[in-house]
């Protein structure tokens, strides 16, 4: 009668063994070269295991097979046992990635299906991953990146062609590539641990320069004002942004519904914004008659939809066709972001509070902070709205809104009237306000064609 084969056989492990003992009843393999090693095979599927350290008594898994072979066990043993010797309690984790290459295409692709980042910012670290940091660290061997290397290859060839911000931007897209790696236990050292981006680049960012002061208000203005009519959307859009100190991409992304006319609040949803907490902003008198001004114009074009700035398809207008109807709009002399930088330093100039300002920006802010603009400048963000759409109105703002003079506003015709009406039902901003004909329920407007197709005019100049 045969004897039983034992629970634990001690061979010399291979992949060849594995695969030998992989039809019978041994639970696991120890190594007759390497006592620190056993392998366990799955209890579900004996085509499988996985790896263990011992070390005086204690195991601690080191990796699963296939993934990780027997050649590459044994040779990462060393690095284990040197780890452990300094702390007993650290890892045996070894990883099957060899190269920085490997760690970058993980990360692209948890980075790519992860719902918590913006479509900006993924398009951004993608940007980063592709054209710069896979190109030049991809076959770099994980073991072989260090100061030296990362400074040959990367940092101080991309300093000598590109912005400052923008080699520290990608250099941080590395930096948490591996950070990530290392907190799942996909590797096993973090060769970025201990660098920093000043290791590499001493000189300091500085901001980049304003292109637009308060000296241009009047011509920019002017020129607003000259092109409204004829090119409503990318004049709102700025204008909009002048008035408020917006961001482009919550700007854009505007719903009639979010704007309230009666309780005079535009409201910006959390997902709208960069800092994801949603944003609430008062509208001036002057505001709200330039939102009127803006709304007849769309009405009169044929656009029933619940878009203030729409896009070809539906959609509200893209960030890169916002950025290239500036560009023209500008003629290349300032960008979006100069709109935001002129409001925020003529609310200092106009003796605005520097908290009620960042508030007004939307900046991230620390729970001390916020609780104090919540309790205490509600009302003081309204009378810093009011003060610069009056300083707005000393530089021409008064012929774009054409219904109010120093926050005071003039008799409304009739038609405004009426319209004032219909826009608001709700004295809360967040639940209704600028009805469009399909909202009231009007049954020719859900098929009515691709509203951009009406407003070509709007942006072909």
């Amino acid at each position: 009668m045969p004897r039983p084969e034992p629970k634990t056989l001690t061979v010399a492990i291979s992949d060849a063994e594995i695969r030998r003992h992989a039809g019978g009843e041994v639970r696991q393999l120890r190594d007759n070269r390497h006592r620190e090693i056993r392998f366990r095979y799955s209890t579900t599927d004996r085509n499988k295991g996985a790896w263990h350290v011992v070390v005086s008594g204690k195991w601690s898994k080191a990796g699963n097979y296939p993934s990780i072979n027997a050649k590459l066990m044994i040779s990462t043993l060393p690095t284990i046992l040197a780890r452990r010797a300094v702390d007993p309690k650290a890892s045996s984790t070894t990883t099957a990635w060899h190269t920085v290459g490997e760690v970058l295409t993980w990360y692209a692709d948890r980075m790519g299906r992860d719902r918590g980042l913006s479509a900006k910012r993924k398009a951004s670290a993608q940007s980063a991953l592709r054209c710069h940091l896979a190109p030049r660290l991809q076959e770099v061997a994980l073991a072989s990146l260090d100061r030296a290397s990362l400074d040959r290859l990367l940092m101080w060839p991309m300093q000598e062609h590109y912005a400052l911000s923008f080699v520290r931007s990608v250099y941080g897209v590395l930096a948490v590539a591996f950070r990530q790696a290392m907190r799942l236990g996909l590797i096993t050292v973090n060769p970025m641990a201990d660098l920093k981006y000043t290791d590499f680049v001493q000189t300091r960012i500085k901001p980049k320069p304003a292109r637009l002061r308060g000296d241009d208000l009047p011509t920019l203005l002017h020129d607003l004002t000259e092109r409204i009519e004829h090119a409503p959307l990318e004049s709102m859009l700025a204008l909009m942004m002048l008035c408020h100190g917006t961001r482009l991409g919550e700007t854009r992304l505007a719903r009639w519904k979010n704007l309230n006319l009666t309780t005079r609040q535009w409201f910006i949803p959390a997902p709208d914004t960069k800092t994801k907490a949603e944003h609430t902003l008062p509208l001036t008198e002057q505001a709200c008659a330039l939102i009127e001004r803006y709304w007849t114009m769309q009405q009169t074009a044929g656009y029933q939809g619940p878009l203030l700035f729409p896009g070809r398809s539906g959609t509200p207008i893209s960030a890169t066709n916002a950025s290239t109807l500036f560009a023209v709009l500008a003629k290349g002399a300032w960008s979006s972001h100069d709109l935001r930088k002129v409001a925020r330093t003529a609310w200092a100039d106009l003796g605005v509070d520097y908290m009620v300002g960042e508030m007004l920006l939307n900046h991230a802010m620390k729970d001390l902070d916020a609780t104090y603009i919540h309790t205490t400048a509600e009302g003081m963000k309204r009378k810093a709205l009011e003060t610069w759409h009056d300083h707005l109105d000393h530089n021409g703002f008064m012929a774009l809104h054409g219904g109010t003079c120093a926050g005071h506003a003039v008799e409304a015709s009739p038609a405004q009237t009426s319209n004032s009406v219909a826009y608001s039902d709700s004295p809360y901003p967040s639940q209704g306000r600028m009805q469009n004909d399909e909202s009231r329920g009007n049954p020719g407007a859900a098929q009515r064609p691709d509203p951009w197709g009406q407003l070509t005019q709007w942006t072909d100049s």
